[in-house]
C-alpha cells in the first residue's frame, strides 16, 4: 500500500504542467509587444521627408502672416527722464525736532513724526495716484489723445484718431460699448490705461534715483508728457507743502499766543521756523521734490513692437505645427 500510494502521489510527477509552462508564453508575448511599440526614427524621418512640401508650405504661410502682422502694428516710442531727490526736504528738520521735543509736543496735540516720511516715496506714490493722474489728464486735455489714438503720422507730426471711437469734426465720443460703460471714457478707464500701458515709474533703491517713462505712438508727445509730469508733480507737492505750512504756522501762532509755558513756547518757535523754511524753499527752488538729472528727449527709434522677434516666433510656431500635422497625417494613414 505504501509503494502504490507513493507511485500515484502528486509530488512524484515529473512532467511539466500547463500552469508551469504558461509564464513562458506570456513573457514572449510582452517582449513582442514592446518591440512593436518602439518608435522607429527612420520611419519618422521618412514621414517628414515625404511631407516636406506640406511643412515648407505651412511654414511659409506663417512666415508671411508674421511679416504682415509685424508691419501692421504701430510703432511705440519711449521717452524717459532721470530724476534725483531734492537736496533738502522738510522732513530733516522736523525729524530732529521730533527726537528733541516729541514728548512736549504731544502734550499740545502736535505730531512731529509725520514729517519724517521720505518725500521721494511720497512723490512717487502721488504720481501714481488716481487724483493726480485725473488732474493731469484734465489740465492738459489728454483724454482724446490717450483713449482714441491708434497711430502717428510722422510726415505731418500729428496723431491719428480712430473715427470709430471719437468724431473729430463734431468733437463727440462715438465708441460702441456696453453698459455700464459709456461712449465717453470714465476717469477710471483713463487712469487704468495710463498706468498700465503708458506710464512707468521706478526707483533705484541703492542710489535713490527715479526714472519716469512714457510710451506712446508719437515720440514728441511722449517727451512732452514726461516734461509735464515732472513739472506738475513738483508744483503739486510744492502747493501741498505750502498750504500745509501756512495752516501750521497759523495754528502755531495761536498756540504760542495762548500759552505762557517757556518750554512750549520754545517748541512753537522751532516749529514756526521749520515751516517758514519750508515756505522759503518752496518759493525759491523750481525742482521742489525731484530734480532733473537727465531730461527727456524725443526718441528716434521705436521701443516696440519687436518685429524681428515676432517674425521668428510666429515662423517657428508654424514650423512646429506643420511637423505635427505631417506626423499625425502619416500615422493615421498607417
Amino acid at each position: 500500500m505504501t509503494t502504490n500510494e507513493s507511485k500515484h502521489s502528486p509530488s512524484s510527477q515529473t512532467a511539466p504542467t500547463e500552469s508551469a509552462m504558461q509564464p513562458v508564453y506570456l513573457v514572449q508575448g510582452n517582449n513582442n509587444k514592446a518591440v512593436d511599440d518602439e518608435i522607429d526614427l527612420r520611419e519618422l524621418w521618412d514621414a517628414l521627408w515625404q511631407g516636406k512640401l506640406h511643412i515648407v508650405a505651412i511654414t511659409s504661410v506663417f512666415a508671411v502672416i508674421s511679416v504682415i502682422i509685424a508691419l501692421m502694428l504701430p510703432n511705440i516710442y519711449r521717452s524717459e527722464a532721470l530724476l534725483a531727490p531734492a537736496a533738502e526736504s522738510q522732513g530733516g528738520g522736523l525729524s530732529a525736532l521730533a527726537g528733541q521735543f516729541g514728548g512736549l509736543a504731544s502734550i499740545a496735540g502736535i505730531n512731529l513724526s509725520d514729517g519724517a516720511t521720505d518725500p521721494t516715496t511720497v512723490a512717487i506714490e502721488t504720481l501714481k495716484s488716481r487724483r493726480f493722474i485725473k488732474t493731469f489728464i484734465d489740465n492738459h486735455q489728454l483724454l482724446v489723445p490717450l483713449m482714441a489714438t491708434d497711430g502717428w503720422d510722422d510726415t505731418n507730426n500729428t496723431l491719428e484718431i480712430d473715427n470709430d471711437i471719437y468724431d473729430v469734426e463734431n468733437k463727440q465720443w462715438v465708441r460702441d460699448v456696453s453698459a455700464p460703460l459709456k461712449p465717453k471714457p470714465s476717469d477710471i478707464e483713463a487712469y487704468e490705461l495710463f498706468i498700465d500701458d503708458v506710464l512707468s515709474v521706478s526707483q533705484d533703491k541703492k542710489t535713490g534715483l527715479v526714472n519716469i517713462g512714457i510710451e506712446f505712438y508719437s515720440p514728441y508727445v511722449a517727451k512732452q508728457w514726461v516734461d509735464w509730469l515732472v513739472t506738475d508733480l513738483n508744483n503739486y507737492m510744492r502747493d501741498k507743502d505750502l498750504n500745509n505750512a501756512e495752516r501750521t504756522i497759523n495754528y502755531l501762532t495761536k498756540q504760542l499766543n495762548s500759552t505762557s509755558i517757556a518750554d512750549m513756547q520754545t517748541i512753537f518757535y522751532q516749529l514756526i521756523e521749520e515751516q517758514t523754511k519750508t515756505i522759503m524753499l518752496a518759493n525759491v527752488r523750481q525742482d521742489y521734490v525731484l530734480e532733473v538729472i537727465d531730461p527727456a528727449v524725443a526718441p528716434e527709434e521705436e521701443a516696440k513692437p519687436k518685429r524681428a522677434m515676432i517674425c521668428v516666433l510666429v515662423t517657428l510656431l508654424g514650423g512646429m505645427l506643420a511637423v505635427i500635422f505631417v506626423l499625425i497625417r502619416h500615422f493615421n494613414k498607417n
